[in-house]
């Protein structure tokens, strides 16, 4: 057996092999999706059934209390209409202030309650998150 024959295809015994660089992982770089608990999740056992309801869960205590809160300021306007002396009679641009009150002062708390939401919902997740790239 000749030194060419070992080489392989036509490469001169002369010619060194392709040199291959090898470097250390990224620090930072996020686990492999093989990561225990996204497996547990995943294959929807019972350590990951525990994660996903405790999510679930968070989540809809939430939407309860924006909910709850939100009927709440809700209710107050008729009330405050209704007990607070001669705001029933009052106008702005010839308009009632109780028209304005429940037609148009509605929407910002709508808008308000909703962007609570998303905030917190998003924080939520992401402490979610954290705790299963954690474990």
């Amino acid at each position: 057996m000749t030194p060419e024959d070992s080489v392989g295809s036509g490469q001169a015994a002369s010619t060194p092999p392709d040199r291959v660089r090898v470097t250390a992982p990224i620090a930072q770089a996020r686990r492999a999706p093989g990561h225990p608990v996204a497996r547990e999740i995943a294959e929807q056992s019972e350590v990951g059934q525990v994660y996903v309801r405790s999510l679930i869960r968070t989540q809809l205590r939430l939407a309860l209390v924006v909910a709850v809160g939100f009927l709440l300021i809700l209710l107050a306007f008729p009330l405050l209409i209704a007990f607070v002396p001669g705001l029933e009679q009052a106008e702005l641009f010839g308009v009632p202030f109780s028209w304005l009150a429940l037609g148009v002062g509605v929407y910002p708390i709508i808008l308000l309650s909703a962007w609570l939401y998303l905030r917190a919902a998003a924080r939520n997740e992401a402490r979610y998150r954290d705790l299963v790239d954690d474990a």
